[in-house]
């Protein structure tokens, strides 16, 4: 996979703009058949920073309605990247 295709975009959220501030953790989403060490790569590959840590977060599809129609959301999976503390990525400073 390339780089560009594991991470999908920035998840940019009050309790994500914490994580930046507080912990230097950074929220993406990804793809789905992506792991641990592929999601790393392209991290450092595409921001050009140095990653410590990654976690990731499966979410399940969530039934939704409106009106008498009914469905679901899509199902997503979330990375928390942790990086080093002199390291940060611009697009979320912004």
């Amino acid at each position: 996979m390339v780089a560009a295709d594991i991470i999908k975009r920035p998840i940019i959220t009050e309790k994500s703009m914490q994580l930046v501030e507080k912990l230097n953790q950074y929220t993406f989403s990804v793809d789905k058949r992506a792991n641990k060490i592929q999601i790393k790569q392209a991290i450092e590959e595409l921001f050009d920073v140095k990653v410590l840590k990654v976690n990731i977060i499966n979410t399940t599809p969530k039934k939704k309605r409106v009106g008498r129609y009914e469905g679901y959301k899509n199902e997503m999976t979330k990375a928390i990247v942790t990086l080093a503390k002199e390291d940060k990525i611009e697009i979320f400073s912004a």
